[in-house]
């Protein structure tokens, strides 16, 4: 089982975080796991980008050409990366931002309207855990547990106090999807 995900928005939307405690989470989890970030000059207002391979057996390359999933942040992103979704893909899209259609019917779009959702939680420094909570819980390759331990082993220091928050915005990205979003 080899799964291949892109995670992609502006900088500052937290989506190489987003990667990056889905990847340490998968790791905990005892998968074999590659994280490869990329991302403009300009960083925060920049496009952003990282690809997460996951799977039960060695992976040999960490680039995604044919993802099989896609967590998209904003309009570029989705334009940028909806064809190189592999055919029967999954694409979590920011609906919120995201203000059109998929072009393709052979993959299956979530629609997350994660800002808005962050909005009526009061914060809007959890918009890429509602995303990411909805990503795990459509996809299950990882669990919001496992996630919430990658979380406390990455952030420390001042942003530790945002752990009570971060679960929220998990638990409101799996329930929107839980309940056929």
């Amino acid at each position: 089982m080899l799964k291949k995900t892109i995670f992609a928005g502006f900088g500052g939307q937290g989506v190489l975080m987003m990667g990056y405690v889905f990847a340490v989470s998968a790791m905990r989890d005892g998968k074999n796991v590659t994280y490869l970030p990329s991302y403009g000059a300009e960083v925060r207002g920049g496009t952003a980008n990282c690809t997460v391979a996951v799977s039960d057996e060695e992976i040999f390359s960490p680039v995604a050409s044919s993802p099989d999933y896609a967590v998209i942040m904003n309009r570029p992103s989705l334009t940028k990366y909806e064809g190189t979704i592999t055919k029967g893909g999954i694409i979590i899209q920011n609906s919120s931002l995201v203000d059109r259609d998929l072009t393709r019917d052979d993959v299956e779009a979530v629609k997350v309207p994660a800002n808005d959702i962050a909005k009526k939680l009061g914060s809007d420094r959890i918009i890429n855990m509602i995303m990411l909570g909805a990503f795990v819980t459509k996809t299950g390759l990882t669990t919001l547990d496992s996630i919430m331990n990658g979380l406390t082993e990455i952030v420390k220091g001042k942003k530790a106090s945002l752990m009570k928050l971060n679960r929220k915005g998990l638990d409101k990205g799996a329930e929107y999807v839980l309940k056929g979003a």
